[in-house]
C-alpha cells in the first residue's frame, strides 16, 4: 500500500501500512557498508589522507600509523580528526579528584545508585553455575579476560551511563585490569560527569582517545595505553570499522549501530507515552530508527501528532526531527501478532510493548535485545538505572546475539582429566576415527596407550 507523509514542518512522520509495506521501507535494514559520514568528515579525510579513500581505508590507515607510532599518533588524530587539544593521553588522579568538584552531589549519588543496581544484577548472573564442574574428568574452567578496553562515546552527551554499563559487569566478572577510553573536549579535557562515573564503576585508568585511534590503542598497545585482550563499548562509523579490522588481533564484544526501539502498541496505550519512548532514541542520534507498529490506525495518527507535538519541546528535538525523516515512522499492521512478526524479523536493539495484556506476546518475542514490559517500564529506565547492561545488540544482531554480560568478560576452558579406564574404553574409537581422516599420528598416540 502507499507511504503517507503526516507532516513535512517540524517533523516527517511515515505511516505505512501493510506488512509488506513495512518491509520495503521502514524495516528494510541499510548495512553498515553502505553507511556514508556527512560531507565535512568526507572533505577532512580528503585533505589528511588525499582523495580516492573510502572509509574502510581510512580507518586502515589510522590503525596502520597507531601500530607503528604509538602515542604519537593517537595525539595527531585526537587533534586532527577530534579537534581536542594534544594533553597526556592518561588522565591524572588529580583530574578525576577534580571532577567530583564540578558534578552536582545529586547527580553523584544518582550515579552510584545506578552502578549499585547495574552490580546486582549482574552478580545474579555469575551465581548462576558459573563453577569448574567435574563429571568422569570431564569438566570446565571459568576465568575472566586478563585486560578489557572499554569505548566509551560522546561529549557534548558525555555517556557516563555507558560507562557503567560496561565496565560495572566487567568488575564483576573479575576481570583484572579494566581500561576506559573516551574522545575529549576542545579543551583536551574529558567530561567531568563520566570522570566520576569511571570512579565510581572502578576503573584503572582513562584515556583522552577517541575513534579510530582509541581502537587501534587498544588492540595494539602504545607507550602509554596497554594492550588489551578484548575491547568493548559501541561507537561511531570509525569506531565500529576499526573493531572490525582489528577482530582477531583482538577480541570485540559486538559490531553495534545507531540506536533503534520498535514500539509494539494496541488501540488503549497512550499515543503520548508512545511518542516520548520513540524520542527518548530519536534524540540520540540522526541514523537513530524510532519505530512505531501498531494494528490501530487511529492511534497511528495520535502519536505522530504527539512526536510533532513533543519534538518542538526536546533541546534535541532538530536531532530526533532528523532521524524520523531518515529512518523512524510508523506501521500500522493487520494484527498485534503480525506486529510481533514484523519485530522478530527486524530484531530490534529495544523492544517495547506498550499493550493492555502484554505477557501473552512476551512469550513470542524472539529477536530483541531488550523486552520492555508495559507503560510501566520505560527503555528509558533500561537506559539508566534498571539493571541489566544497556549495550545491546543493533543492526538486526540480535537475531544471534545478546545484551552486553557477565558472560562477555568470561572464557570457558575445557579441562579434560580421565582416568585410565576411560582411555581404555574410548581410544579404539577415537583410533578410528583417526585413520579415517588420514591422521595416523593422532591414531598412534592413542594405540600405544591401549592395553597398557
Amino acid at each position: 500500500m502507499t507511504e503517507v507523509v503526516v507532516d513535512a514542518q517540524a517533523v516527517e512522520v511515515r505511516i505505512v501500512y501493510g506488512a509488506e509495506e513495512a518491509r520495503r521501507t521502514l524495516l528494510r535494514r541499510v548495512p553498515l557498508e553502505e553507511a556514508e559520514p556527512p560531507e565535512h568528515v568526507r572533505a577532512r579525510d580528503r585533505r589528511l589522507f588525499g582523495p580516492g579513500l573510502s572509509v574502510e581505508d581510512v580507518v586502515r590507515r589510522i590503525l596502520a600509523a597507531v601500530r607503528a607510532e604509538g602515542d604519537a599518533a593517537v595525539l595527531r588524530f585526537n587533534e586532527a580528526l577530534d579537534g581536542a587539544a594534544p594533553r597526556p593521553l592518561r588522565v591524572s588522579r588529580d583530574e578525576i579528584a577534580a571532577a567530583y568538584r564540578q558534578v552536582p552531589p545529586d547527580l553523584v549519588e544518582a550515579l552510584r545508585l545506578a552502578a549499585e543496581r547495574i552490580r546486582a544484577y549482574h552478580e545474579r548472573q555469575l551465581a548462576q553455575g558459573f563453577t569448574a564442574f567435574e563429571h568422569d574428568g570431564l569438566g570446565q574452567l571459568v576465568r575472566p579476560i586478563q585486560r578489557a578496553g572499554i569505548y566509551v562515546a560522546g561529549t557534548a552527551a558525555p555517556l557516563p551511563s555507558s560507562l557503567l554499563m560496561t565496565v560495572v559487569p566487567a568488575r564483576v566478572a573479575g576481570v583484572d585490569e579494566v581500561y576506559v577510553a573516551s574522545p575529549a573536549l576542545p579543551d583536551g579535557s574529558i567530561p567531568a560527569v563520566k570522570l566520576v562515573a569511571a570512579d565510581i564503576a572502578g576503573v584503572d585508568a582513562v584515556f583522552r582517545a577517541g575513534g579510530a585511534q582509541a581502537i587501534a590503542a587498544f588492540a595494539y598497545g602504545t607507550e602509554t595505553v596497554p594492550r588489551v585482550d578484548k575491547i568493548f563499548g559501541p561507537g561511531g562509523l570509525f569506531v565500529t570499522l576499526a573493531k572490525k579490522q582489528v577482530f582477531g588481533t583482538v577480541g570485540v564484544d559486538n559490531i553495534y549501530g545507531p540506536t533503534e526501539t520498535l514500539v509494539i502498541a494496541d488501540a488503549d496505550a497512550d499515543p503520548t507515552l508512545c511518542a516520548a519512548d520513540l524520542l527518548a532514541q530519536a534524540e540520540h542520534d540522526e541514523l537513530a530508527s524510532p519505530i512505531l507498529i501498531t494494528d490501530a490506525p487511529e492511534l497511528a495518527r495520535q502519536v505522530a501528532e504527539e512526536v510533532r507535538r513533543q519534538v518542538a519541546t526536546l533541546e534535541r528535538g532538530p536531532i530526533a526531527a532528523a532521524a524520523f525523516a531518515n529512518r523512524g515512522g510508523i506501521v500500522v499492521a493487520a494484527s498485534i501478532d503480525e506486529a510481533v512478526q514484523l519485530a522478530n524479523e527486524y530484531a530490534p536493539e529495544h523492544l517495547c510493548l506498550l499493550l493492555r495484556d502484554p505477557w501473552p506476546y512476551v512469550s513470542q518475542v524472539r529477536n530483541a535485545g531488550g523486552v520492555f514490559v508495559g507503560e510501566a517500564s520505560p527503555e528509558a529506565l533500561g537506559d539508566y538505572i534498571a539493571g541489566p547492561s544497556h549495550v545491546m545488540p543493533t543492526s538486526g544482531s540480535a537475531r544471534w546475539a545478546s545484551p552486553l554480560s557477565v558472560y562477555d568478560f568470561l572464557k570457558v576452558i575445557s579441562l579434560v582429566a580421565v582416568p585410565d579406564a576411560v582411555t581404555q574404553a574410548l581410544g579404539g574409537a577415537a583410533a578410528r576415527i583417526a585413520r579415517a581422516e588420514g591422521l595416523t599420528a593422532h591414531a598412534r598416540a592413542l594405540e600405544v596407550r591401549l592395553g597398557r
